[in-house]
């Protein structure tokens, strides 16, 4: 059951948090076109022109909703890692930091992740912003962890986005499968992706990256070799008649 409905005074900002509250249970769960302002405002205990007055329209109230709840993940991210670490302690802090935060709030999760990316541009574009935010972070740390490792410079500046985006793509994808897998803590996914991804770039830091082999051009940005001739066309016999 919802809260009471109830005529109390307090402070608009207060009043707003709580429907912010009770609008990401509901869009978390049962998703945007699902989602009822009926519920929402029974959820909250207040009435439904006062949602509407509050944060103008359901579209406005999803907006309002992601915003908040990207803000959130993305701070919990950054402050989870703590300054002079080393390069792997850095990494493991930020991402516990991570599956905590969508472990403790999975209806804001799936409504970030799952909801607002398949309703309209709007809402895919604040949610890619954030992903843009939490990506840049991550290529933050590889490269200063690149550098430390080297004391003379980088990797490549393409390769370290690529590492960036890889690290956050596979992240998302843990963070929905211990949420559908009971028992799968934070502590554990992010083991789980300290054990896939640290081997490879502890080895990437110490200076041993794994390399196709040479004879193997990259398709996209590698022209494949010219053949040696145009191939003969079979001459054309008719049959007498």
């Amino acid at each position: 059951m919802g809260a009471q409905k109830t005529t109390k005074r307090m402070p608009r900002a207060v009043r707003e948090q709580q429907m912010l509250d009770a609008a990401v249970s509901v869009f978390g769960q049962r998703g945007y076109m699902a989602a009822s302002m009926d519920e929402i405002a029974e959820l909250a205990g207040v009435s439904k022109p006062l949602v509407y007055l509050y944060l103008n329209s359901k579209d406005d109230l999803f907006t309002a909703c992601i915003r908040r709840e990207a803000r959130a993940l993305t701070d919990a991210v950054r402050a989870g890692v703590r300054p002079g670490l080393s390069a792997d302690g850095q990494l493991w802090s930020g991402l516990r930091a991570f599956f905590t935060h969508t472990a403790r709030y999975p209806d804001a999760w799936r409504m970030l992740h799952l909801h607002a990316r398949t309703h309209g541009e709007r809402f895919a574009a604040e949610v890619a912003a954030m992903r843009a935010d939490i990506v840049a972070f991550v290529t933050q740390l590889i490269a200063a962890a690149a550098r430390d490792a080297h004391q003379d410079p980088h990797l490549p500046e393409g390769e370290v986005a690529g590492l960036a985006e890889a690290l956050v793509g596979a992240a998302e994808s843990l963070a929905d499968w211990a949420g559908a897998t009971e028992g799968v803590g934070a502590k554990q996914a992010a083991a789980t992706l300290m054990n896939f991804a640290w081997a490879g770039l502890g080895d990437l830091m110490a200076g041993r990256p794994w390399s196709p082999p040479e004879e193997e051009p990259d398709p996209v940005t590698e022209p494949a070799p010219a053949p040696d001739a145009a191939p003969k066309l079979r001459p054309v016999v008719q049959a007498a008649g």
